[in-house]
């Protein structure tokens, strides 16, 4: 069973409507008018038996918040989910799974160091790849007008398959 949401993304406006963000949009669409608390690094809430955790930490260490939230409530790996972007999902397609590689992204490569295992779980939001050009400019980039409105097509979707997060699966905006 899920304890323990952490949605990545980067802090500060400049960041708020980029790629690497889409784990923070997510948290807003399902947690609307969250009150939050400074925690682990983070702004940590609780929502009924889930903790929502959104790391203050910049994407590249978001470990340091999720291990520490982890730690001081004794959580398993498996009780865990890690909501981010991913590039090699396309955009509007979202997949639930456990481990699995980490594809570059640090975010995820801090977590696994700080808990020592990737056996969380994850929930993948497809950002895209660009074609050319630099990938850490594509993440920190916004999206555009036409790649907001299928994200937020795509967070209902979402929403429903979080009714069985422990569960592999997948779901795309037709």
């Amino acid at each position: 069973m899920i304890g323990l949401m952490a949605f990545l993304g980067n802090p500060g406006k400049e960041y708020a409507k980029t790629r690497h963000n889409a784990g923070f949009m997510l948290c807003d669409y399902l947690y609307p008018g969250m009150t939050y608390q400074m925690k682990y690094h983070s702004q940590f809430a609780k929502a009924g038996s889930i903790m929502i955790l959104r790391p203050m930490t910049f994407m590249n260490l978001s470990g340091t918040a999720v291990s520490e939230a982890a730690s001081f409530y004794k959580l398993r790996a498996d009780s865990i989910m890690v909501v981010h972007d991913d590039l090699e999902l396309p955009l509007g397609e979202a997949r639930i799974q456990k481990g699995g590689g980490l594809q570059g992204h640090n975010g995820l490569r801090s977590i696994k160091e700080r808990l020592g295992t990737d056996g969380f779980y994850r929930l993948r939001i497809g950002i895209g790849r660009p074609l050319h050009g630099d990938v850490r400019l594509y993440v920190t980039s916004p999206f555009t007008k036409d790649e907001s409105i299928t994200l937020q097509s795509l967070f209902p979707l979402i929403g429903r398959m979080l009714a069985t997060p422990d569960k592999e699966q997948r779901v795309s905006v037709p």
